[in-house]
């Protein structure tokens, strides 16, 4: 592939395809009486997957692009989950049959930075009102540098099974230009004790394109990983987004590698991480061959949500706490993203949904095409239109961006196949816009394709 062919699309604004339609897309004509509507009709002996926001950092990471809320101080983050507990109760009750529970993810923020006894009682809340099964996952994203002791005892005792841990960068250049300071010692030890804790499923995620980076700096990075022998590495390029992120505005644009330095860190990452032994998944993970990860890709049972890549089958996700999204057969919802709004609403007794998306016919269509390329790099579009009750000929000659996406060959058709070539694997979100019928809209919201 040419180099300005794979500039021109790698300069893209994109999506990151966690849902279809993505998030900028939904609107408030999906609200808390709506969402209440769809929990009502679930179907019996469903199961489902839940995720529980926990919007709080004790430091701002200046490239950090989540819903959060720096604080020094514990009274905040004990009326919240008690918030998150409330909501545990409300969402539940409105299930005419509470569906068993094989995924549980808690994410943030730093959901750790929680008292060990206020993370056993919210987990001891979800058992009471939801049937977790035996061989469940329970998943906890971690900041090394606030971890205690006090609690990796209680993600033992709560039988959490991975552990996922930011580490982004152990350059003390980058390190700085983004305001996270993080000693190798210190993840080692949280790695160290979380394995002693019988927390084994270890993940470590890493970005490239921060500022200062290069590839020396990346492949250090990702040496010192190897050496603490993750089950998986999940490697993200930073998306700088001012206008949507202020505090993105304390990073030097200047000191950001430029499109073709970002694809030589990626491939660098990636060449080093497959010579480790570790299989490329999807886009930006990577799995040790033995981990479900791995095998769910070898066979077609790979799947992506809001978490990124995931093994969870579940149709149903409920999302607890403020900016949390679920999906729902229905379609998607979402929380007040503030933290304000989010406890008047939960305090009331209301569901704390503020805007959605109902999906259409068409949606699911796409949804699993989108699901398809993004999982398996191919996607048999005949077979899924088939499924979906349409004539993929019509279809696929509807699809304005697909003939340049052949001709600069970032996708092969064969047929009612497409297929993305090794080399055009990185701007594999490219590919999957073709079928992105919002492609453009919102665009200043989305990173670089690659």
């Amino acid at each position: 592939m040419q180099d300005d062919v794979r500039a021109r699309y790698a300069d893209e604004r994109l999506p990151r395809y966690t849902s279809y339609p993505p998030s900028p897309h939904f609107t408030h004509l999906v609200g808390d009486r709506t969402y209440a509507g769809w929990l009502g009709v679930q179907p019996a002996r469903s199961f489902a997957s839940l995720y529980l926001h926990v919007p709080f950092c004790r430091s701002l990471c200046w490239y950090c692009g989540c819903h959060t809320v720096i604080t020094r101080h514990d009274g905040p983050i004990a009326a919240y989950v008690g918030l998150l507990r409330r909501e545990i109760d409300l969402v539940s009750r409105l299930m005419p049959q509470v569906p068993s529970v094989r995924h549980i993810h808690f994410g943030g923020g730093t959901p750790t930075v929680m008292t060990p006894d206020a993370f056993g009682d919210l987990i001891a809340a979800l058992r009471a009102r939801f049937p977790i099964a035996p061989e469940a996952e329970i998943a906890v994203e971690i900041d090394p540098r606030t971890l205690t002791s006090a609690m990796i005892g209680a993600l033992g005792r709560a039988g959490a099974t991975r552990a996922s841990l930011g580490v982004q960068s152990f350059d003390p250049k980058v390190q700085e230009a983004i305001n996270r300071h993080q000693d190798f010692a210190v993840t080692v030890a949280a790695v160290e004790g979380l394995r002693a804790a019988g927390i084994r499923a270890i993940n470590l995620d890493l970005i490239y394109g921060l500022p200062h980076q290069d590839v020396d700096s990346c492949l250090d990075t990702v040496r010192r990983c190897l050496a603490l022998k993750p089950d998986r590495l999940a490697v993200f390029g930073y998306a700088h987004v001012p206008a949507f992120k202020k505090h993105q505005r304390l990073i030097d644009p200047a000191a950001l590698p430029d499109g073709e330095a970002r694809r030589a860190q990626a491939e660098a990452i990636a060449g080093l991480l497959q010579a480790a032994g570790y299989r490329r998944i999807g886009l930006d993970h990577y799995a040790r061959p033995d981990d479900e990860m791995a095998l769910a890709q070898g066979e077609g049972r790979l799947r992506r949500n809001f978490q990124g890549y995931t093994t969870d089958p579940c149709d149903l996700l409920i999302g607890l706490g403020a900016s949390s999204i679920g999906r729902l057969h229905q379609g998607y919802v979402q929380n007040e993203p503030g933290l304000r709004a989010y406890a008047e609403r939960i305090e009331r007794g209301e569901l704390a949904t503020s805007r959605g998306h109902a999906l259409t016919a068409e949606d699911r269509l796409r949804s699993d095409l989108i699901e398809g390329i993004m999982c398996h790099f191919a996607v048999d579009v005949g077979e899924v239109c088939r499924s979906h009750g349409v004539e993929a000929g019509a279809f696929l000659a509807a699809l304005p961006r697909l003939p340049a996406l052949l001709s600069d060959g970032l996708v092969q058709r064969e047929g009612d196949r497409l297929a993305i070539p090794d080399e055009a694997r990185g701007l594999v979100r490219a590919v999957a816009s073709v079928f992105d019928a919002y492609s453009g809209k919102a665009a200043a919201l989305h990173s670089r394709a690659a």
